[in-house]
């Protein structure tokens, strides 16, 4: 081997152990800070622990029927400041609960629901009577010409408001 090659494994090799000596240093200095078992801080501060503790927590309850369920508290979902809540409030009267919900379908003839004002769709349908009606809008109908889920999906709605909107829209449709 020539002596520039031997003078440059010379230096090289000593930068390397000078390197390696430095990753040993630094990681024994770190073993010295972080000393104790791992996580022992986080076992101790009651901050951490509640943290902790809401993270983990179950998102829901079940309610068995004929079992005692009164250690099965009904929480309201909270909304963030300016956010809207994930279900709206239900509309008073069958007009407001038409436009708001039943309009979605009835108003552009999703699914093959009849078009509100739509004389010849809801002729058949009326022709059924009122209770048919108001059955299939509460319980869903599922029919050649389409499908109406019970309720419209929004089962918070209660059977007289159902009843309010379908002779709303059968008012509408005459």
């Amino acid at each position: 081997m020539a002596k520039p090659d031997r003078h440059f494994m010379n230096v090289f090799s000593a930068v390397l152990g000078i390197l390696i000596a430095i990753a040993l240093l630094l990681i024994g200095v770190s073993r010295l800070v972080d000393s104790g078992p791992k996580g022992a801080r986080d076992v101790e501060d009651p901050l951490m622990q509640a943290e902790t503790h809401e993270r983990i927590k179950p998102f829901g309850q079940v309610a068995v029927a004929g079992a005692d369920n009164s250690a099965v508290a009904i929480q309201a979902a909270t909304t963030p400041a300016g956010a809207a809540p994930a279900v709206a409030a239900a509309p008073a009267d069958g007009k407001s609960t038409y436009e708001t919900v039943c309009a979605v379908c009835h108003g552009a003839g999703i699914a093959g629901a009849p078009k509100v004002g739509d004389k010849a769709a809801w002729a058949p349908r009326m022709a059924q009577g009122m209770a048919t009606l108001d059955k299939h809008a509460i319980g869903g109908f599922q029919g050649a010409t389409g499908v109406m889920p019970a309720k419209g999906g929004r089962m918070d709605l209660s059977d007289e408001l159902v009843k309010a909107t379908v002779a709303h829209m059968v008012e509408q449709s005459r």
